[in-house]
């Protein structure tokens, strides 16, 4: 099942200003990437689709099975080789943080090693693309290095996250 009109994108703006004694200086910063993706496999390319809304009752875990349990939303199951990109973003209305990586066995490390962790606090998100050009992307080894861990920090509460990872069977 080919995928079509794959963008992954991130966009930052601020501007600086100062008074002066006629008017108003300006220094405006902004960075913006955008990824396209075509469908396939290679370089620039991608096959997979997964994309979710979930809720984590006060402090548990889930263990996301990257490479054999995920189901894509016409209820097929995916094994990702490649991710080409991600975003997870923490509901607004959370009151617990939510905890992304080091799963306890077999972690997906490609991306924050095998311990790294990311407090995601209501209302954050991350996201992480490839360039255009890279074919190897994240690499996903199933049974191996496969589980991307997330957390609810504390007890107390549940939380709820959005997930979109795009990626490639091989």
């Amino acid at each position: 099942m080919p995928l079509s009109g794959t963008m992954l994108a991130v966009s930052a703006f601020a501007e600086l200003t100062t008074a002066l004694d006629l008017g108003v200086a300006r220094a405006p910063h902004s960075l913006s990437r955008r990824l396209e993706l075509a469908s396939g496999t290679g370089a620039g390319k991608a096959d997979k689709v997964f994309s979710d809304r979930r809720t984590l009752a006060a402090s548990a875990t889930e263990d996301l099975d990257l490479a054999g349990t995920l189901v894509d939303a016409f209820g097929a199951t995916i094994t990702l080789a490649r991710v080409k990109g991600i975003i997870i973003a923490a509901a607004a209305g959370n009151t617990n943080n939510v905890l992304v990586g080091a799963a306890s066995g077999s972690p997906w490390a490609t991306l924050l090693n095998s311990t790294g962790v990311i407090t995601l606090r209501p209302g954050a998100f991350l996201a992480v693309g490839t360039g255009a050009a890279d074919a190897t992307g994240y690499v996903v080894t199933a049974t191996s290095a496969d589980l991307l861990k997330v957390a609810n920090s504390a007890a107390g509460s549940s939380v709820t996250y959005d997930i979109h990872i795009i990626g490639a069977s091989a």
